[in-house]
Order: C-alpha cells, then sequence, then structure tokens
C-alpha cells in the first residue's frame, strides 16, 4: 500500500501544481503549501551534498523542473490573493514586515541582492558547468566503452559487471545532458520572479488607487510590503534549488559525502594549516583589527595542524616499509631458487611494490583473474605468476619476463593514472605511449582523473594498464608457456570425459611431444585449444596417414573450421579476400617442403608484387570499415601465412575448406593479382 502511494505521490503532486495556476487556494493552505516548498528547497540542497557520486541523485534534473513548476504556481495563487483580498497569509505577512523590519527599501534591496546571487552568480556558472560536462561527456563516451572492453577482454571485469559499466556510462551521459537542459529552468525561474515582482506592484497599485481609494503611497506600502514578501517567500527556495544544481553538476565521484571528503582533503596538509593560522595571528595585530577573534581563529588552526598526520610522512613511511629486500642468506637452497628460471614473471621497480599491498588496485587479485580468463578462452593454463621487485630497474618501471626472457616493459608510476586521448595539451603529466596498442597518452596525477575524463579522454588506472600489457604478452607467448607438463595434464582431463579420443591417439600414434608440437602450433596462430577431444579426433585420423606437423596442425584447424570463421563473422557475412586462380596456380606449382615446413618458391620480385597486392587489398577492405581475411587452398595455407606474417600482421590466413565447413554467407572483398600490381 505503502508503495502505491509513493509511486501516486508526483502524479498527484504534478496535477495539485497545474491547480494552483487556475483554481483559488485559502490562506491557510497557500502557507502550508509554502513552507512545503522552502523545506522541500532545502531537504534537496542537503542531498545534494550527501550523496557520493551526481548518479546517485539522477532524479533531480526531472525534481528540478517539479521543484520550478511548484513555486511558479505559488506566485500566481499568492499573487491572486494579494491582488484580490490584500492579504496573502500569515508566511508572506512575516516574510514582507518581520524580515525586512517593515521597510519597503530594505525589502527591495535584499531581493534584489538575492537574485544577482541567484541569477548571475549560481545559475550563470552552474548553466556553464552543466554545459560543458554534457558534451565533455558524450565526447568520452566512446573511449569509456573502449576502456570497459578492454577490461572485459582482460578478465578484470565479468560480463555482468560490464553490462553494468556500459549502463552507467549511458546513465551518466543522459544525467548530464538531462542537467544541461535542467539548468535552464533554474534561469528562467530567476527571469520570471522578477517579471512577477514588477507585476504585482504595477497591479497592487492600481487595485488599491482604483478600487479601494487608497493614495499612491498608501497603496504602494500595502501592495508593495506583500509583494516584496512574495518575491522573498519563493526567492529564498530558488536560490536553495539554484545552490543545488551548481552543488550536484560541480561533485565528482568520490568515496564519501561532501563534508567527509571536504574535511579530509581540506586537512591533508599540516604545513598550509600551520601557515594560515600564523597569518591569522599576525592579521590581529594590524591596527584597528579585532585581535581576539584572529586569535582564536588562528589558535584553531595551529591545534588542528598538530592533530592533522602530514600525508607526505605517511606516504614516505609506507614507501620505506614496502620495500622488499633481498634474502640474506646463501644456503644452497636459496642460491637454487634464485638460479630457477621461472616460466613467468613480473619485475617492479621498488616504488611500484605497492601495487601487491593487497590494496583496491591489488595486482596479484588482478592476474589472478586474467589467469582464469586466458584459462576459459584459450584453454592454457597460465604458470603461476612470480612478482619480486628489482632495485636495478628505473623508478616506476616494469618488466615482463618469459623463461627468463623480457618479453614487454612499461610504466606506471606511483599517484598518477594513464589518460588516452587527442586533447591532453591542457593537462599536466608525463607524454607516454600505451604499450600494447601504441597510443598517444599522458601519466597524470591520480587528483585530475575527473578532469581527464571532462576534457575526453579516456583514464585507465595503472594496474589496469600493467594486466592489460601482460594479456598481451601472455595471449602472444601461449605457444612457448605450453609445457610438456600442461599437455600431459590437458591430456588427462580430456581422458577422464572422453577416454576414446585419448588412447587411441596417445601414445599409439603420436607422442606428447609430438602432440604438444601440435597444439604450439595453433596457439601460434591464436587458435584456442580448449575444444582438445575434438583436436584430438581429427589427429588421431590424420596421424594414421602422415605424422608431419604441419599436416597436423591443418587437420586440426579443419576440425575447427566453424569455431575459427565464426570469430572472423559479421552478422553471418565473412568477407574474403582471394587469390586470383592462375597466381594461386603458379603457387602450388612452386610449393616445396623444408625443415620449418612448406614454402613457396618464388623470385623475389614476385614475390614482392604479391606482398604488395595483399597489403593494397587489405587497406582497401580497411577503408571502408570491414575486416577481411585471406582464403586459400588448403595446401597453400601454411606457407602463405609464413609469408604474409611480416607484412600483413594480423591478417588471418584460413583455407577453402575451413570457410566451407562453417554455414556463413562470403562477399568478396578484394582479388591478389600480380597484374594488377604491375598496371599499378
Amino acid at each position: 500500500m505503502n508503495r502505491s502511494l509513493m509511486k501516486l505521490g508526483v502524479p498527484i503532486g504534478v496535477v495539485g501544481i497545474l491547480m494552483l495556476l487556475v483554481v483559488p487556494v485559502p490562506v491557510f493552505l497557500l502557507d502550508l503549501l509554502i513552507i512545503v516548498n522552502i523545506l522541500l528547497a532545502l531537504v534537496i540542497l542537503l542531498t545534494t551534498m550527501f550523496v557520493k557520486r551526481p548518479l546517485d541523485f539522477s532524479v533531480f534534473p526531472s525534481l528540478l523542473l517539479v521543484a520550478t513548476l511548484f513555486r511558479l504556481g505559488l506566485n500566481v495563487a499568492s499573487t491572486r490573493l494579494i491582488l484580490g483580498d490584500g492579504h496573502a497569509g500569515q508566511v508572506i505577512e512575516a516574510f514582507g514586515h518581520v524580515t525586512v523590519g517593515g521597510s519597503l527599501v530594505i525589502g527591495a534591496v535584499i531581493f534584489l541582492i538575492l537574485v544577482v546571487i541567484q541569477f548571475v552568480v549560481v545559475t550563470k556558472g552552474a548553466e556553464r558547468v552543466a554545459e560543458v560536462g554534457a558534451r565533455f561527456t558524450l565526447d568520452a563516451m566512446p573511449g569509456k566503452q573502449m576502456a570497459i572492453d578492454a577490461d572485459l577482454n582482460a578478465g578484470l571485469i565479468t560480463d555482468t559487471q560490464a553490462r553494468e559499466r556500459r549502463a552507467e556510462v549511458s546513465a551518466e551521459a543522459d544525467f548530464y545532458g538531462a542537467m544541461d537542459g535542467a539548468s535552464k529552468f533554474v534561469k528562467g525561474d530567476a527571469i520570471a520572479g522578477i517579471i512577477i515582482i514588477i507585476i504585482n506592484i504595477v497591479g497592487g497599485i492600481s487595485m488599491g488607487m482604483l478600487q479601494r481609494g487608497m493614495s499612491i503611497g498608501e497603496a504602494l506600502s500595502t501592495y508593495g510590503l506583500l509583494t516584496i514578501g512574495d518575491g522573498l517567500v519563493t526567492q529564498i527556495p530558488a536560490l536553495l534549488m539554484a545552490v543545488s544544481t551548481g552543488m550536484i553538476v560541480t561533485r565528482s565521484n568520490a568515496a564519501s559525502d561532501m563534508g567527509s571528503t571536504a574535511s579530509s582533503q581540506l586537512g591533508q596538509s599540516r604545513v598550509a594549516l600551520r601557515i594560515a593560522g600564523g597569518a591569522a595571528i599576525v592579521m590581529g595585530f594590524i591596527p584597528g583589527m579585532p585581535i581576539l577573534a584572529f586569535l582564536a581563529v588562528g589558535g584553531v588552526l595551529l591545534v588542528l595542524a598538530q592533530r592533522i598526520k602530514a600525508n607526505d610522512d605517511d606516504g614516505a613511511a609506507a614507501s620505506a616499509g614496502e620495500v622488499e629486500t633481498a634474502p640474506s642468506t646463501d644456503s644452497t637452497e636459496d642460491l637454487l631458487e634464485q638460479m630457477r628460471v621461472h616460466a613467468l614473471e613480473i619485475m617492479l621497480a621498488p616504488d611500484l611494490v605497492d601495487v601487491v599491498s593487497g590494496a583496491s588496485d591489488d595486482l596479484l587479485g588482478r592476474v589472478r583473474a586474467l589467469r582464469r580468463k586466458i584459462a576459459v578462452e584459450l584453454g592454457v593454463v597460465v604458470p603461476p605468476v612470480r612478482t619480486r621487485d628489482n632495485l636495478e630497474l628505473p623508478p616506476s618501471t616494469y618488466v615482463i619476463r618469459i623463461a627468463g626472457v623480457e618479453a614487454g616493459r612499461g610504466q606506471a608510476p606511483r599517484g598518477k593514472v594513464l589518460a588516452l586521448g587527442d586533447n591532453l595539451a591542457s593537462l599536466p603529466g608525463t607524454a607516454t605511449v600505451e604499450p600494447v596498442f601504441g597510443l598517444a597518452g599522458k601519466w597524470v596525477p591520480a587528483e585530475l582523473r575527473h578532469n581527464a575524463e571532462m576534457s575526453g579522454a579516456t583514464v585507465i588506472d595503472r594496474v589496469s594498464v600493467l594486466v592489460t600489457h601482460l594479456s598481451a604478452v601472455i595471449t602472444g607467448n601461449a605457444a612457448r608457456l605450453l609445457t610438456r607438463e600442461d599437455v600431459r595434464v590437458l591430456t588427462d582431463g580430456v581422458r577422464a570425459v572422453n577416454p576414446s579420443a585419448v588412447e587411441e591417439l596417445t601414445p599409439g600414434l603420436l607422442s606428447l611431444a609430438e602432440v604438444q608440437r601440435v597444439l604450439q602450433g595453433l596457439l601460434a596462430e591464436q587458435i584456442p585449444i580448449n575444444d582438445l577431444a575434438r583436436i584430438y579426433e581429427a589427429l588421431t585420423l590424420r596421424a594414421k596417414s602422415s605424422t608431419d606437423p604441419e599436416g597436423l596442425v591443418e587437420a586440426a584447424r579443419q576440425a575447427l573450421g566453424p569455431a575459427l570463421t565464426a570469430q572472423y563473422l559479421d552478422g553471418g557475412l565473412l568477407r574474403v579476400i582471394m587469390i586470383d586462380p592462375l597466381l594461386e596456380q603458379s603457387m602450388l606449382e612452386g610449393l616445396r617442403p623444408s625443415e620449418q615446413g612448406t614454402q613457396i618458391l618464388l623470385d623475389a620480385n614476385r614475390t614482392e608484387r604479391i606482398l604488395a597486392s595483399v597489403k593494397d587489398a587489405v587497406s582497401r577492405a580497411e577503408s571502408t570499415g570491414q575486416n577481411a581475411v585471406l582464403v586459400c587452398a588448403p595446401a597453400l595455407r601454411p606457407a602463405i601465412r609464413r609469408l604474409v606474417a611480416g607484412q600483413s600482421s594480423g591478417l588471418p590466413v584460413l583455407s577453402y575448406s575451413e570457410v566451407t565447413s562453417a554455414n556463413v554467407t562470403i562477399e568478396t572483398v578484394g582479388v591478389v593479382r600480380v597484374a594488377e600490381t604491375i598496371a599499378s
């Protein structure tokens, strides 16, 4: 029942506001509604101070419209009573006589001051902030969506969390867009208040002189005070709503309410409070100054400074306590442990060891999530990642090593976030290049995160940068990370659910070493091996006729054909680049086996023209926003893949049998022809 009443409360209230515009209300009801109006504005103002994020008060734009309409309805109702009865209730009379001392001049001056404060200062600033916030929020939406996709791909968030974050980004854009329009309500309300005051004074004087026989002074005193009281009654809640608007559009996302955040940030520097307290005491000795007041304020500031622990001291102590020391023993076990080559390592500069402290940006927890994600997507059990400090690394530097060899290096400065975008010139910080995608960025102080987002930049915390880099390194080196022991464990897992697929294959047809080589060949082309049962069945059929590693890899690929093709589909459509039949035939005739696999024997000039034609076809497809794959005869696929790998990085090469094994629609977007290259 209560929920039903709450749902009907707002619609009934809006209808009641509309009734105020046309139906006269008694004096006692007008007093009650005026009190409700003032308290509603006060509640809204206090709510904006206690919310942690602007989106926590997402109903504010609609509430602002309702409150503005409510005040205008009260203006119409009070005007009807003032002009008709010469009396508009106790609240308006109190504001007209008690608040301004019964002086029309004082009341007019106070009203004008309130109008100037609201219209020129608060409303104008809030309108500008809302407009800029809406524009920057909309500009930053694509970057924020990319950041969510990057976190999802890195395994840092789940699908459900990604959907929630996308919905939050969309809600944020809608909120600031609504605030941009809602700020116009506040501006219009201020203008309407001035116009209504003028109309009431002119109408009141006319009513008093023409219908009640008053002199102009008597009419001005009677109706002028009532009009000023009416203006103050509505202008004070209007000013509160204007302040609320400015408060909500200038708030940034924080972990606490405004009061807690302000007190913690204003008191973060002991030195600042000491200087302010000393300045207050010195100013008190200026001749004519109230020395007791200055001494009291200065003393309070100095006492607060003594009770606050400086953040700089905390940071220095934490840094000193977090740096790990190297083991001092030289026992055989310790030396063997230091000599052992680990499959995967993250080396951190001493000032970066705080990322493994177990805080909210805990690196170890993010790495565990990444290992789970890669295991599900690629079918590879990533070895445990050893994380330790290295005193030889430059400050803020991390290194990712595979089998003791550096595979990636980057920076993650403490207390900073990475801003990616085109409009970073106005932000202070150190320019850099994002290590995975090569995007230009800048490390900016974490305190300026909101400023960077407002400028349209995509902001990524330093742990996300490191984990994304680690994900790219692991994915690109998955074949190197797959050990013989991993293959044994994976094979035992398949044996538990599908024993026939394993028992027929190994050790009778292929050894674990040969199976490992096939799986590494698949991973080298970023092909998941999580469907091991199907892969083993294909290897069993192929191994009965040949154990050539390249042929085994192609047999496994063909078994996975539908899955391989699916990742390149665009709504059921596969865009392909073909090879001219005559050129393909000549390449088949030049196919020769070698120790590294089959190769195509072509002269250097002809090879160069083929690669140029492939590059041209890929460029034409990308210029139209299309992603295409290169298809060829099954016998040519391994050789062509090795041929174009160095020139067209990331270009997938599929065979006809892999493409036709999936029920897809094929669209040819390019043809590789040597003759076209010559003509061009």
